[in-house]
């Protein structure tokens, strides 16, 4: 899996207009909380780059950008969570789930609905 980091409030801005071409996919994590770093692993262990061909990840660092996440909790509407994924379509985002609710299989669903 191939991530594009998300540091800058610019980067979200992009985000923002490429959600108009495809899926884009933004995880949250907390490189100081043992179950985010759980939620990661088992999102990067099975994620299948052909089946969700449709779909830009993004990773945020957010102890290091906290700024930016709240920014997201912000943009989209969404209560802070870590870890978060959110998933935005057209600009808005369509699904958010946070801690062990993160899964592939999940978030497979909900692109191909």
């Amino acid at each position: 899996m191939e991530w594009n980091h998300l540091k800058t409030e610019d980067t979200l801005e992009d985000i923002k207009k490429e959600s108009f071409e495809r899926f884009v996919l933004i995880f949250k994590h907390s490189t100081r909380c043992s179950i985010s770093s759980m939620a990661l692993d088992r999102l990067q262990r099975a994620w299948n780059a052909q089946e969700v061909e449709n779909v830009k990840p993004y990773y945020l660092d957010l102890v290091s950008y906290r700024a930016i996440s709240n920014k997201i909790a912000e943009e989209f509407d969404v209560s802070h969570e870590s870890p978060q994924l959110l998933l935005i379509d057209k600009g808005n985002c369509v699904y958010h789930t946070s801690h062990m609710g993160i899964s592939y299989n999940s978030l497979k669903r909900e692109i191909t609905s």
